[in-house]
């Protein structure tokens, strides 16, 4: 496969900056907006101008934005963080251009945040998330050693694969931006492989901060190394879904030693996180025949279907502390699979769930005795009035590990604008402390055929979400772009109030056939 294009991201009157590190050599991306200056007429009908400070935003576009840096899909990204890995001396290529832990060795954030070393991935995020708000005369509480401290706690991740070098580190966490995971698929070996990276490239200009590959056919391991190579946020996956394509899709030959391989072959690409549905166990699954909607989970059917065909406890629970190993060497983020969360608002909330809950709480404790970095999965459907309950009890039984919630669907009417019934729950759980929200589709059962115009709007309509949680939770700078572009409409500086907005392209837009319509 050859790709010999080069694609370029631009966002009006903005440029990409880089902020320096003052530990370790990081030089951080940011966006600037550029801001006109205010208009003044005195008493005597004197008109004067004062300067508007430009709004560093967080982005997530990577050197898409960068002029000044090739970006041809052919050969990939710039690898920026090979140099930070070497340079900490405790990883061994296993083939050229693919690394892993040098045995006795521990690679983990986790494990570097317990020894007291601040990384560059740390002082990298801890830049990122305060976008350079000391513009402003404004100061943030977000230092490196705070974000180490997090990490310690188990509080916060970095997804970082030591494989994944064209990755720019973020961090998922309570006290930090909330995070939007977007779906991205690989529908058929005959797929186009051009198109789906051009896709993920316009997903990162929107604001993906993370994508999760749920490809259940095709070649999945080409277009991941594809979509990793051209990719600056983190990958993660559902390795179930390549184990049972690799056992013939047969529950009867899926085992441990093909899922293991596959979690091998997954860390050695670069995946930067990994879903494993490991907490579904065989005394849980009767507990959901009174439901109205069953087991809506299909890895956690899957696994249900297993347990049923061989009569024996999931493989992924009795091989946990080899699958920790196996994560460990690669600085594979875990994330603790949802496999009984409701799939409709009826069944939200139940012992089934529950009881899945309660034996999460338990692997977290065994990642985290392994060094782990780890995330917990929440349910897709719960209606608003069980949230805050839902979210106690998860933050109780997990040990405050961040929290990775698909919306949640607040309704199951939804069909069509599954995107805002995701946003009204994702804002509300954000707000009581969710770290990453799954961003839901218009219509989220048809999900391989998901065209441009619904990324775009499901993206944007879960960034504001997650912004509006930030706001809520007081996250410093938050309120900053909010207050710039209040600032800008009462001073009828339309085209900077557009420029401000999640989506300036569309604002802009909109604006102008305002303006026709006048006219």
């Amino acid at each position: 496969m050859t790709i010999n294009k080069s694609i370029r991201v631009t966002f009006p009157a903005s440029e990409k900056i880089y902020i320096n590190g003052a530990i370790n050599k990081v030089r951080v991306g940011m966006r600037q907006i550029t801001l006109n200056d205010t208009q003044t007429v005195d008493n005597a009908g004197t008109v004067s101008y004062k300067p508007n400070t430009p709004l560093i935003v967080y982005d997530t576009s990577g050197p898409y934005s960068d002029p000044k840096i090739s970006s041809l899909l052919q050969t990939g990204i710039p690898r920026i963080r090979e140099e930070w890995c070497k340079r900490r001396k405790d990883i061994v290529p296993i083939t050229p251009l693919v690394y892993k832990a040098k045995e006795g060795k521990n690679i983990t954030q986790l494990s570097y945040a317990k020894r007291r070393i601040i990384t560059p991935e740390m002082e990298y995020v801890a830049i990122r998330e305060s976008q350079h708000i000391e513009s402003l005369g404004l100061k943030s509480y977000i230092t490196p050693d705070f974000v180490r401290k997090e990490i310690a706690a188990g509080r916060a991740v970095i997804p970082a694969n030591i494989n994944h070098p064209e990755l720019e580190p973020m961090i998922i966490g309570s006290k930090f931006l909330v995070k939007v995971n977007v779906p991205m698929y690989t529908t058929s070996s005959a797929s186009p492989i051009e198109g789906e990276l051009e896709k993920m490239i316009r997903n990162c200009k929107w604001g993906a901060d993370s994508f999760i590959d749920l490809s259940r056919s095709g070649d999945i391991a080409t277009a991941q190394n594809s979509y990793l190579k051209n990719c600056p946020v983190p990958i993660g996956s559902i390795p179930l879904y390549e184990a049972f394509q690799q056992a013939g899709e047969e529950v009867a030959a899926l085992n441990w030693e093909v899922y293991r391989n596959t979690l091998i072959e997954q860390a050695e690409r670069g995946i930067d996180f990994v879903v494993v549905h490991a907490a579904l166990l065989q005394a849980h699954i009767d507990k959901t025949l009174p439901r109205l909607t069953g087991i809506a989970s299909p890895a956690g059917l899957l696994m249900a279907e297993w347990i049923h065909h061989h009569q024996k406890e999931n493989f992924l629970y009795t091989h946990f502390e080899e699958l920790c190993d196996i994560l460990r060497q690669y600085d594979v983020t875990l994330v603790i699979g949802n496999s009984l969360g409701a799939g409709s608002i009826y069944d939200a909330g139940d012992s089934a769930y529950y009881a899945e809950l309660k034996t999460k709480g338990k692997l977290t404790d065994i990642a985290r005795e392994n060094l782990i970095q780890t995330i917990v999965e929440g349910p897709d459907c719960l209606p608003m009035n069980k949230m805050e309950e839902e979210m106690k009890e998860q933050q109780y039984t997990c040990r405050q590990a961040p929290y990775f919630i698909y919306g949640p669907l607040t309704t199951d009417i939804s069909y069509g604008y599954d995107h805002i019934a995701s946003a009204i729950g994702a804002a509300q759980m954000a707000s009581l402390g969710a770290s990453l929200i799954g961003c839901v589709m218009p219509t989220c059962h048809d999900l391989p055929a998901i065209n441009k115009e619904e990324y775009r709007t499901a993206i944007h309509t879960h960034k504001i979400a997650a912004h509006a949680a930030d706001v809520a939770k007081g996250h410093p700078g938050a309120q900053a772009r909010d207050n710039a572009l209040s600032k800008a409409r009462i001073e009828q500086r339309y085209k900077d109030f557009c420029h401000l907005a999640i989506d300036p392209e569309k604002a802009l837009l909109a604006y102008k056939n305002k303006i026709k319509e006048k006219e």
